[in-house]
């Protein structure tokens, strides 16, 4: 249900489109997976490590890009009817996403990984802001 009692903020309409740019980004990791050679291979010379990397572990990457991509709709869309459960969802999301990045900055498996790390943490620290998180607390969305 959407918060009626406060406008919403601009940044979570941003950060809703920025959870349907992800949910875009890993539907098409999902398909050319599900699909290897499609018309969508080309789409690995973006990430070619990313594509030797899901290759080990088989279909597990299907499952795991189609997961990702149902968690980002629906953080996208909690987020757009200002309900308390899409907040937390998109907060654990980048949450998680900050820990990975972390992690292959600190083991060296992707060292470009150290570009999202701000990313993340001024996400997180825009959600944790009191307007973002007075809006949230005026929800009755769950």
């Amino acid at each position: 249900m959407r918060n009626e009692s406060a406008p919403r903020p601009i940044g979570l309409t941003a950060l809703s489109i920025f959870f349907l740019f992800g949910a875009c980004a890993s539907f098409l990791s999902f398909v050319s997976l599900f699909w290897p050679g499609s018309f969508l291979e080309p789409i690995w010379r973006l990430n070619p490590r990313a594509r030797v990397a899901f290759g080990g572990i088989g279909m597990w990457a299907v499952v795991l890009m189609g997961a990702v991509c149902a968690a980002c709709v629906t953080a996208a869309v909690g987020l757009w009817r200002g309900a308390r459960w899409g907040y937390r969802l998109a907060f654990a999301l980048l949450a998680i996403n900050l820990l990975g990045d972390i992690t292959n900055v600190v083991t060296s498996t992707e060292p470009r990984a150290a570009l999202g790390i701000p990313i993340a943490l001024a996400l997180l620290a825009y959600l944790l802001s009191r307007r973002v998180r007075r809006f949230f607390a005026r929800s009755a969305g769950g």
